[in-house]
This record gives C-alpha cells, structure tokens and sequence, in this order.
C-alpha cells in the first residue's frame, strides 16, 4: 500500500510504500495499479507500537471479568455488592480481577464464602501472583479441604484443573491497534509450547492481529520468600548455555539484588531483561549499567497506583519507585509497557505518565524521574529482541506503522490513543478510525 502525506516525527514529509517490509520513503511517490492509497493528510506517521510486556490469555479474560479493586472498588461493602450482583460466566464461575487489600484485607476462603457461598468465586490480586477461591470453587478443583484458599498463580497443581475460560482475542486485538499497538511480548512464565502455537494460530489466522513474541522459557518469577541465589544463579547459567536470554520479573529491592548478584555470577547475555524494576536502589544503578541489561519498565503504576505508595512506602524511598529518567542517566537501556491486564492497556497512558508522573489524587511522585515526550513515544517504538534499540520509518524495516491524525508537534503535547487514524500490519490496515 501506499501512504501519502505523511509526516515523520523529525518534521518531515514523505510518501510511504510499504509490504511486510517498508520498500519506498520518498516525495511524490506514484501509486500502481491495483495499490491501496491512504492519505495521512499530514499526520504523523510512527513504527508501530509495541508492548513489550503484557500477558495475552489474562488479558483477553480480563475483558469480560469484574474489577474488584481501586479506583473502581474501593470499599468492603462496594466487593460485596459487586459480587453478590455478579452473575456467573458460561462456565460457572465468577471471576474477578484486581483486587488489593486496601478493599477489604486479606481474603480468603472464609471471607469469599460470606459474600457468595454457593457460586465458585476466583479473585486475582492486582498483582497476578495469587488467587482467592471460596470453597465452592475449591470444590471444583479438588481442593475442598485447602486451609485458606489462597493459591499462587504459579502452582500448576491447582491450575491445571481449573478449566480455563475461552477468551476473546479478537477483542483484545480490536483494542490494541486501536491504539496503534502493531505488535506485543507476552511475558507469561512457564508458557508452554501448545500455548504459544495456539497464539501464533490465532496471528496467522488473523484472530489477533499484533506481531507476537514470547519471553517464556526464559522467564522467571521472583518472591521474596523464595530467594535462592545459587538456583537463580543456575537457571541464568543454563539459559545462556543455550544462548537464552533471560527475563526476571523484579518488583521489590530484594528480587532485584538478588537478581544483580546472580547475573555478576552466571554472566549476562546482551540481550537480558529485568521486568518491572518497581523499586531500584541508587546503588543498584551502577550494576544494571554494568551487566548491560535492559529494563522494561511500567510509569503507569505511578498514576494508578501512586496515592497508596505515597501513603504506604517511606518517603525516603519514594525516589527508588518504577525510575526512568536516573536508569537513562546511568546508561541503562529501558523500555515501558503496560503490563496488561494488571496495568492499564493503553500505551499512550504510560507515555503520558512517564512524562508527568501525577497520581489519581493530583501528587507528583518524584518529579526527578520525569522524562520528556519524545524519549517516553520512542520507548514504545524498540525492537522485539532488543526493547531499549528504536525502529524508524526506513526502507527495510518492518511494515508495521501507526497512522496519527496530527502533526508531530500535537502528537507529542497530548500523547493520546485518540490521535491513532490508521493501524498498519505488515502492509495491511488492521485498524482504521471511523
């Protein structure tokens, strides 16, 4: 197809022939029989997005669950009326996600059974490492006799019996190159080989549009009160004999030392990754430059979340919380993603927070951490394999481009998923704005 008009995000303006690959950038190019034109009328035209981090099947279910945690529930009586209003889905379960314990505590078996007693209930933590079941659902998978209900994301012995819920992916993908997003890493752990396929058919069939990547087998769960420097140190170590890179999951101080530690042990590959990065002590800075990894990275917990770190994390290291503009400073490579479902899907809302870093409430939480628009747009622009390496309108590079309705110039000023005209994939429109 041939794009007119189109203008780059130095100033420039072109016309853009593109396949698979962008085959002509050039002034007045002249369009073939048969050849799909679309005029840009003068709005920016990027690489496409890409999220380098977020979790498909989760996110895909995510769309038709309840949200059981801040800013839409807030209180015990607001979980209460969300669940005992819910109706099951087609197969027999309530689901819900998001929740933290700023709702209502804890939960547990107990706790979920005095709401709903006789529907299977699952509710995920926000942070998608645990699941709460009351002791209809525990039923159903064989665990009626499990103390308290509350199950690790990551134990297989409870989740390979829950029947997973069809999801939707072409909603999903409807969602995402809507706003320009044109390809994604899934960063699931432990994805196995049948998964993968399963969403590379989905691809090809045009099920779900966006490229899809994979940091399964070589990612890995952190927590803090499973902490083995020598077992971490021999995953990494056997990862790279394979010529693996890693990506280690990194949400508290801990799981990032212990992580440095074990890469200064094992060695690092050029293209290793810590995910999250939530909280980086200033002495860590020094190390991450000097294993040359990259950070993914999410500022939008800032805005989502940042009231409650504000009033829940001491304010002396408030300046360690999801950094960006001190891991650039030391030369660190960083890119930003959703971390969708468990973040917002919107791109665009990460860039704006990585600008400006303002909660819910209005506060600024660490406004040394701001970066500007640009670097914030381009951190969504890296290569699949290389996040921190930005992809350019060029002859050869992907076919893949974001269409926006305005010049750079607004672009960048409102860095808002309503600007997206045109999602291209590999020389198709895989959205276009009505």
């Amino acid at each position: 197809m041939l794009i007119q008009r189109a203008t780059l995000l130095d100033g420039a303006m072109v016309d853009i022939r593109v396949g698979a690959r962008v085959d002509e950038v050039g002034d007045n190019l002249a369009a073939r029989r048969g050849e799909t034109v679309f005029d840009a009328g003068g709005g920016t035209v990027l690489p496409g997005l890409h999220d380098h981090h977020m979790h498909l099947r989760s996110a895909a279910a995510a769309l038709d669950s309840l949200r059981v945690g801040p800013p839409i529930v807030v209180t015990k009586n607001q979980l209460a009326q969300v669940l005992w209003n819910a109706l099951p889905g087609p197969d027999g379960w309530i689901r819900a996600v998001g929740y933290h314990e700023s709702v209502a505590g804890e939960l547990d078996r107990r706790s979920l059974d005095a709401l709903v007693p006789d529907i299977p209930v699952r509710v995920q933590h926000r942070s998608g490492a645990l699941w709460t079941l009351n002791s209809a659902a525990l039923r159903r998978v064989g665990m009626a006799e499990h103390q308290d209900g509350r199950l690790r994301s990551s134990d297989r012995v409870w989740s390979e019996a829950l029947q997973r819920r069809d999801s939707d992916l072409g909603e999903l993908s409807r969602r995402l190159t809507a706003v320009g997003v044109t390809g994604v890493t899934d960063a699931t752990p432990d994805l196995g080989a049948d998964d993968m396929v399963s969403l590379l058919v989905a691809h090809r069939r045009g099920e779900f549009r966006p490229q899809v990547r994979f940091l399964s087998p070589g990612k890995k769960i952190l927590q803090d009160d499973f902490l083995d420097l020598d077992a971490l140190t021999e995953w990494i170590t056997d990862q790279h004999r394979d010529d693996r890179p890693i990506a280690v999951h990194c949400v508290t101080a801990a799981q990032l030392v212990v992580t440095i530690a074990a890469l200064h042990a094992a060695g690092s590959h050029r293209r290793d990754r810590i995910e999250h990065a939530a909280v980086v002590p200033d002495d860590s800075l020094t190390d991450l430059t000097d294993l040359g990894v990259t950070v993914v990275t999410q500022p939008n917990f800032v805005a989502e979340r940042g009231d409650q770190y504000l009033a829940q994390v001491p304010a002396a290291e408030h300046g360690q919380l999801w950094r960006v503009a001190s891991l650039l400073e030391a030369k660190v490579g960083v890119a930003l993603s959703t971390d969708m479902p468990f973040g917002c899907g919107d791109p665009w809302a990460v860039m704006r927070a990585a600008v400006h870093r303002t909660t819910l409430g209005g506060a600024v939480l660490n406004a040394n951490e701001c970066i500007s628009a640009r670097t914030a747009l381009t951190m969504f622009l890296g290569w699949p394999d290389e996040p921190g390496r930005a992809r350019a309108v060029d002859v050869g590079q992907p076919g893949d481009l974001c269409v926006l309705t305005e010049s750079p110039t607004v672009v960048l000023a409102e860095l808002d998923a309503s600007l997206v005209a045109a999602t291209i994939i590999a020389g198709d429109i895989a959205y276009a704005a009505e």
